[in-house]
This record gives C-alpha cells, sequence and structure tokens, in this order.
C-alpha cells in the first residue's frame, strides 16, 4: 500500500488554519512511512472519502483511528455557529488525540475537505496494535499527549464551565476538569460580557451557577464529580458482572503503578477514582526529586503520564467512583461504590491515600474554596495574583507551595516575568521547618526575598464576610498576635488516612493507617481469623489478598517515588495471593 503526495502548495495553504500556538508541530502531527502504514493495515481496512463526509464528530462514542491514505480532513472543535480550527491532517497523517487510548468521547470533528481514501482502525484494534508494536506505540502515544496538552491549552474541548471566582463550587468545578487533563472554556459571569448572553440562550441564571454545558447541549446547575463524569463520558459502563482479577482504590502515584504493572502483565485491572488522577501528588506545581526528572515534572502532568499508560495497557480506569465499603469476608471480594453498585475482585489494592488535616478554626468550613485551599496550582495562584498569602504547615508539600506562590510566571501580555504573589508567609508550630522536608527547598525558602518563615506561630482565627478577608494569628514564643489583611491561605498540615470505607476489614493503626506484613500482631491476625500458615507478605494486610500502598499505609515515606515503587512491587504479590 502507498499513499500519494499532494500538491505542496495546496497543503501550505490548508496548514495555514492550523492555531499558531501548536509547538512541537512535527511530532504532534507525524507524517507516517508507506512501511509504518502497511504494519497498521494489517489491524483495520481501507475505504474511499467523499468530500464532506463525517469521519466522526463531537461527542462521538469510541471513535475509530483514521490515517489519511489520500485526500484531506480538517479538524476543527464545534463551537455555536461557526469551527475552531484544529489541525488539517493530509495522507500519511492520522487522526485522534489521548481519548483514542482512554476510550472517551471524542473532543472534535473530523470532516474530509478533499476526497480520497482512509486507512480505518477501531478503537480495541489500536489499543492492541499500541500494546505490541513499540515504534508505532511510541509515535502515537507522543502524538496523543502533545495533541491533548494542546488542547487543554487553547480551551478546545467540548465543554464550558459558567461561573465565579468568588465561588467555591466553581472552584471544585475548575480544579476537576483541571486535573482530569479535560480542555473546556471557563466563563466568568463578573469578568466576561458575554457571561449574561451565554446563560440567557441556555435558559439559565446568575444564581445557578456554577453551570456547565455539554457539547452545547446539556446544561447542569452546579454539578456533582460524578454528574460532570457522566455528561463528558469520563467512564465507560463498569461490568458488575466480571470479577476482576484486580481492583484498586485510588488513582494516586501508588495506585496507578499498581493498575500500570497488574495490566501490563496480564491481569483484568478496575481502578477506582473518587476525584482524579494523582492523589495529594497531583496538587503540586513541581516535583524536583523524583528519579528521571532533573528538571522537575508537575504533579498534574506526571499523573495524566500514568493514567495514560494504565489504559494503553487495558486497565479500566473509573473517575467520581469512589469505594464506599470493602466486604472481606465475601470471597471473591465486594466493594459497594458510591453509586450503589458493587464490584466483585479476587484481590484488592488499598491506595486511597490520604488528605491535609484540618485546621481547628471556628469558620473554617465558610471559607474552604473561598480562601482556604487545599492545592497549590496554577490555579490557584490565579486566584490570589498579586495578593500576599499563607502557607500553613513545615513539609515538603507545603515547602513546594511556597516556593511556587513566591515565584515568577511569564506574563502572556508583556512576555515578562511577574510574580505570582506579592509575598508568601510560612506559618510552622515547631521551631523550624520539618526534619523530612527536602534540603532544596528548605535553601530556597531560606533565600527567597519574597518568603517570611513564621516559626512556633498558628492562626486563632479566620474573618470575613462571604470570602476571606483576615487571618488572626498568634506566636507562641512571644505571645504575640497580629491580625492581616490577607485573603488566601494554604493548609497543608499532617495527614488524615482515607480509610473510612474500609471499615473494620483490616487491621488499622491508632490513627487509622492500615497495618501490613510483620506490623501486624499476632493479636491483630488472630482477631482476623488469618487462614495461612504463613504470615501476611509485606504490603498484605490481616485478610490475604488484600493489599494497601503509598501514603495510606502505616509507616509509608510520603515520597512518589517510594509510593511508586510500593505500587509496583505490590503486583508480585498480587500474583503469589492468586496462585494460592
Amino acid at each position: 500500500m502507498r499513499w500519494h503526495r499532494r500538491d505542496h502548495a495546496l497543503l501550505s495553504g490548508l496548514m495555514s488554519a492550523v492555531p499558531r500556538q501548536y509547538e512541537r508541530h512535527a511530532q504532534t502531527f507525524p507524517t507516517l512511512s508507506n512501511e509504518q502504514i502497511a504494519r497498521i493495515a494489517r489491524h483495520g481496512s481501507v475505504r474511499k472519502t467523499r468530500h464532506g463526509e463525517l469521519l466522526y464528530d463531537q461527542g462521538t462514542e469510541a471513535p475509530s483511528f483514521f490515517v489519511v491514505i489520500s485526500g484531506a480532513v480538517n479538524v476543527v472543535r464545534p463551537h455555536k455557529d461557526k469551527e475552531d480550527p484544529i489541525a488539517v491532517l493530509g495522507p500519511g497523517q492520522f487522526t485522534g488525540e489521548v481519548n483514542l487510548v482512554t476510550g472517551r468521547r471524542s473532543l472534535a470533528r473530523a470532516r474530509v475537505i478533499e476526497e480520497g481514501e482512509v486507512l480505518e482502525v477501531d478503537g480495541d484494534a489500536l489499543r492492541a496494535l499500541v500494546q505490541t508494536d513499540s515504534e508505532l506505540s511510541e509515535l502515537f502515544m507522543r502524538a496523543f499527549i502533545l495533541r491533548r496538552m494542546n488542547l487543554i491549552q487553547l480551551g478546545l474541548g467540548d465543554a464550558i464551565l459558567i461561573g465565579s471566582h468568588h465561588s467555591p463550587s466553581t472552584l471544585r468545578l475548575r480544579e476537576f476538569l483541571m486535573r482530569n487533563g479535560h480542555p473546556h472554556t471557563y466563563v466568568d459571569v463578573e469578568a466576561d460580557p458575554d457571561a449574561e448572553q451565554i446563560l440567557h440562550h441556555f435558559g439559565v441564571g446568575v444564581e445557578d451557577v456554577p453551570v456547565m454545558i455539554c457539547r452545547g447541549e446539556k446544561v447542569l446547575r452546579n454539578p456533582t464529580f460524578e454528574q460532570v463524569a457522566d455528561c463528558l463520558g469520563f467512564n465507560v459502563a463498569i461490568d458488575v458482572g466480571v470479577v476482576r482479577d484486580l481492583v484498586v482504590v485510588g488513582a494516586g502515584p501508588a495506585g496507578l503503578a499498581a493498575a500500570v504493572y497488574g495490566a501490563s502483565e496480564g491481569l483484568d485491572v478496575l481502578v477506582l477514582e473518587t476525584h482524579a488522577p494523582g492523589g495529594q501528588a497531583g496538587t503540586s506545581s513541581k516535583i524536583e526529586n523524583y528519579l528521571g526528572f532533573p528538571t522537575g515534572i508537575s504533579g498534574q502532568a506526571l499523573a495524566g503520564r500514568a493514567f495514560t499508560q494504565a489504559e494503553k495497557f487495558g486497565a479500566d480506569v473509573a473517575i467520581a467512583r469512589s469505594a464506599a465499603r470493602l466486604r472481606c469476608t465475601e470471597r471473591p471480594f465486594s466493594l459497594q461504590l458510591s453509586t450503589g453498585d458493587v464490584v466483585r475482585a479476587r484481590s484488592v489494592v488499598i491506595a486511597s491515600g490520604a488528605q491535609y488535616r484540618k485546621l481547628p478554626l471556628e469558620r473554617l468550613a465558610d471559607f474552604e474554596g473561598a480562601g482556604v485551599y487545599y492545592a497549590a496550582g496554577s490555579m490557584e495562584a490565579q486566584v490570589c495574583k498579586g495578593e500576599e498569602v499563607i502557607v500553613v504547615g513545615g513539609g515538603n508539600s507545603a515547602g513546594q507551595a511556597a516556593t511556587y506562590l513566591a515565584g515568577t510566571e511569564k506574563d502572556l501580555k508583556t512576555g515578562e516575568d511577574v510574580p505570582r504573589t506579592t509575598h508568601v508567609h510560612m506559618l510552622v508550630r515547631s521551631t523550624g521547618l520539618a526534619q523530612s522536608m527536602s534540603r532544596y527547598l528548605i535553601r530556597r525558602i531560606e533565600e527567597s526575598p519574597r518568603i517570611t518563615l513564621h516559626t512556633q506561630t498558628e492562626i486563632e482565627a479566620l474573618e470575613g464576610d462571604g470570602h476571606l478577608e483576615r487571618v488572626r494569628w498568634r506566636c507562641s514564643a512571644t505571645s504575640t498576635v497580629e491580625t492581616r489583611p490577607i485573603r488566601h491561605v494554604f493548609s497543608m498540615t499532617g495527614a488524615v488516612p482515607n480509610t473510612v470505607w474500609v471499615g473494620s476489614c483490616v487491621a488499622l493503626d491508632d490513627i487509622g493507617f492500615v497495618k501490613t506484613g510483620s506490623d501486624i500482631t499476632p493479636d491483630e491476625l488472630a482477631a482476623a481469623h488469618w487462614p495461612l500458615q504463613r504470615p501476611p507478605y509485606l504490603l498484605e494486610t490481616s485478610v490475604p489478598g488484600v493489599f494497601v500502598v503509598g501514603d495510606a499505609r502505616a509507616g509509608s515515606v510520603k515520597r512518589v517515588a517510594s509510593a511508586v515503587g510500593e505500587g509496583a512491587m505490590c503486583v508480585q504479590l498480587v500474583h503469589k495471593t492468586l496462585a494460592e
């Protein structure tokens, strides 16, 4: 099979419609060789196309993968009564982005603008191809990821979120979409002059915000994560009749590692995630001490790649699907979901992680999402741009947040480096930063003129009307009390395990972290009716076949690298228990 090159002048004219913002164009829209196309052809079929034919539309479920043999295909984002250009594909180029691997609905529309031929491959065949052909897998995955990154950067998605920067619910939904890597357009009712017209068009008012509009059709008023995930097609239907080899609860670094290694080794894996891939690590602006990334990588980027990698190998990842209860006395194990569905598995990995401990303040709930935050990423930085902020905590997460917020970023209008905030106040209860904080972060905090460390200091009160306006703190060393007009507090103190759903199924420590291996006492094993002659494996709980990895495990090292290592190592132990 051979394809024929079209007139270069015509192709250049068509490509002029492609947005200039696309970077690394040759990798984002590569041209396949004849030999590569021949290998792909074994997994699909060639058919003729006609001018104006839709290969797929925005919202198409499980769209096919197309390689252009001859002719040309225009890829656009439908928007109101017009189409936003994304790319024009010529001979040897191919359609699709990350949605082809994850099995989600198409975000774009692909129309034939010059008749010819295409090679069509369905989603299952494509996923089989990327698992068996390493060269094509690298080429496709790089292009798919870069295309998704560009769609996010340009806001070319199938969702519009209309909200207010004063609304905690708006912040919650923006974070959900951003951390799930879903391109969308955000319209602020206070800042965008078109907001009222858009609301009127869809029959909703300002009092209904935040409002989510899916594919220009379905309107959701202040939706839950589950409603957004269903509307945007994040998840394929979970077959509750299937007994999985492994169910992983939590898609943080540990859970995603377990999913990648389990699926790549042939296990039928289902991952349940309440919010978004990455866990606490996913909120980190930059991780610089993770092996293999000398310039650092954001938690969201690392999680997004691991998520795509897990689905590439065949793991099913269900977003906005929480485990509500583990029934460990049944075989196979049963997990009741927040939706009421029950899934069954021969083995379970608890990777539900931990969350920051909440400050013991009277009005904390009033200001969560409206001045009090538990993550410090680009979105939160936009909210507090040009203001003073407080970071509470002395560990690595607090250090990363402080240095990020005290740093600079490019101004989109002038191109100059501008500070994200005017000043960062770090508040810690002890006499200094935690001994567990990485030395490179301590040095940066000490050397930054925009960070002030307040030791032996705690917040006493939060004040404001609707949004945080003032903070009162006390220094125990001097007994001095200060009230500052600071509107943004980033709370990153301690850790509370997300293990309520486990109940009394497995042995826990006094705080609620799950005990494993030799840390489980003989009395605890007896109380759990441990049935085997062997003791629990290193990462195994007091119930055979139930494992725990990452931050939810008692005694774990709170580092991304160790979490990934535990997730990978755990799969070998899963294989052993499945063979028993």
